[in-house]
């Protein structure tokens, strides 16, 4: 069983002085990728530059901290944008507090229960589904900024659907001149990484948006015309945790939980790939819970692992957590230095660099692959869960992307399941063998032999129904060696069948019962009621008894 033990310490029995050179540059190369990507980000979350830093340095460090992988790198991520967004717009920074807090102490318990490995049963087309609308809607929310649009007065913002209202209404704005600003930063972002892989693109594209903006006659927002920026450390701040406050934040808090433990462990098996080490999955689920908590008490907002400088963290020579916190440490010093210089930041290079980050981590070719060859329940939960995040939000995506994947699996897995009854043949063959798929044993006519394959749950078991007791027959053998597991309404339906033999004085026997659905049948006195003698171990005794219980029947 895996033991809740920060990855920092395991590090540090081996550490030296190279490996922290190698940390210390690639901690303050990452900080720097990472400076206006959270600054954008909070942006994008409807919270104001500086919450994205204290995020990235609060939840940062912690994350590092007690993490349980070498290599995560924490902080804001594209995925939390549009839910962070819209509890800022109803209930404040106040709810956004409560909600992730309570997300933070889910995150910490389900560490501390081992629930790590549950996040494999999120199926993969409900995370490329929300991962892709999620993209889509951050792409539909910055072309206001991008084209220098102005909203409507009175029309509401909230929603993707409203945003896409609004932005048609009031496109008559279009800003020519934030256009351009906003093309070239992009521009900037798609060439760089082909230029260098070193110098983070986002950074060039701010430079080159600030210049812009300060060398050329354009009328254009920056982030110092529309919000008010701080440049001080951050406070600790007690939200509201009246019972009236949880309530209402709770359904946000386990939305905030489930996208927290998905990103961070996904990002956590993609750093595992690069460097071919392990990571901790439950140590990491307490930590971000850690990380998330104290983020909201200093004013930040939900944090998780961040692939993409996770990524940047390996490739620049971080093998340790100590990459992560000097990251952390860097971010501090520049929001006491430099944070004031946020301001000339123009908008619509911020709207680029989170239309770059959304076509990143959109994943579009993974979405067009799963339609062009899936099947099609597969592509439903895709697309449904794809289509309510947009029109709707991802809670609602979420809910019933998994009702949808739960129902859908069920309905496989009934289909699955069949109960055929032999087919009886002169020739007699090994019983048991791989290659007898239906009998081809010489059966007496008062012994029916059914076979059932597959699992028996509530969504199969009416299959036991279709055994038919016919009038000539005496003994019914069902053969369950293709059982792997039954639930308690198969049993009800297996006693049901019991009951119907026993009023038309058939003899039940049931052979190759597996593991499970033995313990099962003990468990509820199925086991007692059929009768110990009534259980054979494989198909040929189970005939020979019948056989034998017909002779005496006969003889006496």
């Amino acid at each position: 069983m895996e033991k809740i033990k920060p990855m920092l310490f395991t590090s540090l029995k081996s550490y030296n002085k190279n490996q922290f050179v190698k940390d210390l540059i690639s901690g303050i190369i990452v900080a720097i990728i990472a400076l206006p990507l959270s600054i954008a980000l909070a942006l994008a979350s409807g919270v104001g530059p500086e919450q994205g830093i204290y995020t990235a340095i609060v939840a940062g460090f912690v994350i590092s901290f007690l993490g349980g992988s070498p290599v995560q790198i924490a902080g804001p991520t594209a995925a939390f944008a549009t839910i962070v967004a819209g509890i800022v717009a109803s209930q404040g920074m106040s709810g956004l507090a409560t909600a992730t807090i309570l997300a933070g102490i889910i995150l910490v318990f389900m560490g501390i229960f081992k629930l790590g490995s549950l996040i494999k049963f999120i199926p993969f087309t409900i995370t490329t589904g929300f991962t892709s609308g999620i993209a889509l809607t951050i792409v539909l929310g910055q072309l206001k900024d991008f084209f220098g649009v102005q909203y409507p007065a009175g029309m509401e913002t909230i929603e993707t659907m409203e945003k896409v209202e609004a932005l048609i209404a009031g496109f008559d704005t279009f800003n020519v001149h934030a256009f351009i600003v906003g093309a070239v930063s992009l521009a900037v972002l798609i060439i760089m990484p082909k230029i260098s892989e070193k110098i983070p693109g986002s950074l060039v594209a701010v430079l080159v948006g600030i210049v812009m903006v300060k060398v050329l006659p354009l009328n254009v927002d920056t982030i110092g015309d529309l919000y008010t920026i701080s440049s001080s450390l951050p406070k600790l701040v007690l939200p509201d945790f009246s019972l009236t406050a949880i309530k209402t934040a709770l359904p946000n808090a386990f939305t905030i939980a489930i996208l927290a433990a998905i990103e961070s462990l996904l990002s956590c098996v993609v750093a595992d790939g690069m460097t071919g080490t392990k990571h901790r999955s439950n140590t990491e689920l307490v930590a971000q819970g850690a990380g998330n908590v104290a983020s909201a008490l200093f004013g930040g907002i939900p944090a998780t692992g961040a692939i993409a400088r996770t990524a940047a963290n390996i490739k620049n020579g971080g093998k340790t957590p100590i990459a992560g916190i000097i990251h952390a440490v860097v971010l501090l010093l520049v929001l006491l230095v430099l944070m004031p210089y946020a301001g000339l930041i123009p908008m619509p290079t911020i709207a680029a660099i989170l239309l770059m980050v959304a076509y990143n981590m959109s994943h579009w070719r993974t979405f067009v692959n799963v339609i062009k060859t899936a099947p099609k329940n597969d592509i439903l939960v895709l697309l449904a869960t794809f289509f309510l995040t947009i029109v709707f939000d991802l809670v609602v995506a979420i809910e019933v992307g998994m009702i949808l994947a739960c129902v859908l699996f069920m309905k496989r897995m009934s289909d699955e399941t069949n109960v055929i009854s032999w087919k009886y043949k002169e020739q007699t063959v090994e019983a048991d063998s791989d290659s007898v798929k239906q009998t081809l044993m010489d059966v007496p006519k008062n012994i029916r032999v059914y076979e059932i394959s597959g699992p028996l749950f509530f969504g199969a078991a009416d299959q036991i129904e279709r055994i038919e007791l016919k009038a000539y027959t005496e003994y019914l053998i069902v053969r369950m060696r293709g059982v792997p597991a039954m639930d308690s309404t198969a049993m009800n339906s297996m006693t049901s069948l019991k009951d119907r033999c026993e009023k038309k004085g058939i003899t039940l026997i049931l052979s190759h019962v597996n593991e499970q659905p033995m313990k099962a049948m003990k468990k509820s006195g199925l086991y007692t009621a059929i009768g110990a003698d009534n259980f054979k171990a494989d198909i040929t005794t189970a005939i020979k008894y019948a056989e034998s219980l017909s002779q005496s029947r006969i003889s006496q």
